[in-house]
């Protein structure tokens, strides 16, 4: 299941595998002046490329080495031939050879599928990534991931945060998250000067210092919160029920590999497996 909006001169693409007639677990890519900014996943990789065919595509960004943002990047290399895709230097060796470096959890089959392998260039932290129009910084924000990283066009004040943000207040994380380090990502970004941000699975927000903020904050609370009842003799399973409430379907869903003790987890900087 594909839904396509333009913004300007920026067109996303929210994907989605189709189970019992609904998308279920979006993500997202962005077209922008002939670039992709991830390209989504397995599952959805060849309808990405259907719709996308006869258009130009010079250059494929990755925002991170999970399966849901780079799945479509063998499709589209198959169609569009002759540009270059970049990443993380830590995420070239996963996307090289994801069945090795990455092994999926069920859920993660299920929902977003294994993505093909693809060469990709390391890009460091700073450098500039042109498009014919545009001009775009790689900022590197590890915490969702190691990988992360984040792209902003200066002119434009566009920012693009992957999984760096998403909206609302969360409750739980995956396994491999530092919560810490998604915060000190979530500063970084919030410095600059953007007029509208573009995130995975959130709706595109305009002057969005404010919601990066108010989420660090949000953070920053509920790790004083964790802390302190830490330091009261809590255990991890207390201190998730009393900040975070009862169980969550997702926590089910994942078979405890995103839940609200791997949040608590993170916070006590014992977040791995």
């Amino acid at each position: 299941m594909i839904r396509i909006t333009t913004i300007g001169d920026i067109t996303r693409f929210d994907l989605s595998r189709t189970i019992a007639g609904r998308g279920r677990y979006w993500t997202t890519a962005y077209l922008v002046d002939n670039m992709m900014v991830d390209t989504g996943c397995a599952h959805t990789a060849g309808e990405l490329a259907a719709v996308l065919e006869g258009t130009q595509i010079h250059q494929i960004i990755n925002t991170h080495s999970h399966e849901d943002h780079f799945g479509g990047n063998n499709a589209l290399a198959n169609h569009h031939a002759g540009f270059n895709i970049y990443a993380h230097p830590d995420a070239v060796q996963v996307m090289a050879n994801p069945r090795v470096y990455q092994p999926l959890h069920p859920y993660r089959r299920l929902f977003w599928g294994w993505p093909q392998s693809c060469e990709a260039i390391p890009i460091d932290h700073d450098a500039e990534i042109e498009t014919e129009n545009y001009r775009f910084n790689v900022i590197y924000t590890p915490g969702h991931s190691l990988d992360h990283l984040c792209l902003y066009e200066t002119e434009q004040g566009w920012l693009f945060t992957g999984d760096l943000f998403v909206g609302g207040k969360d409750r739980a994380l995956r396994s491999g998250c530092d919560i810490w380090q998604v915060i000190e990502s979530l500063k970084r970004v919030a410095g600059l000067p953007a007029a509208q941000m573009f995130p995975n699975s959130a709706r595109v927000r305009d002057n969005p210092k404010h919601e990066l903020e108010k989420k660090i904050k949000y953070y920053e609370e509920m790790g004083d919160n964790v802390l302190a009842l830490n330091e009261q003799g809590k255990s991890v399973k207390e201190i998730a029920r009393s900040l975070f409430g009862g169980p969550m379907l997702v926590e089910i869903l994942t078979l405890g590999h995103f839940s609200r003790q791997r949040l608590v987890l993170s916070y006590l900087n014992n977040n791995t497996g």
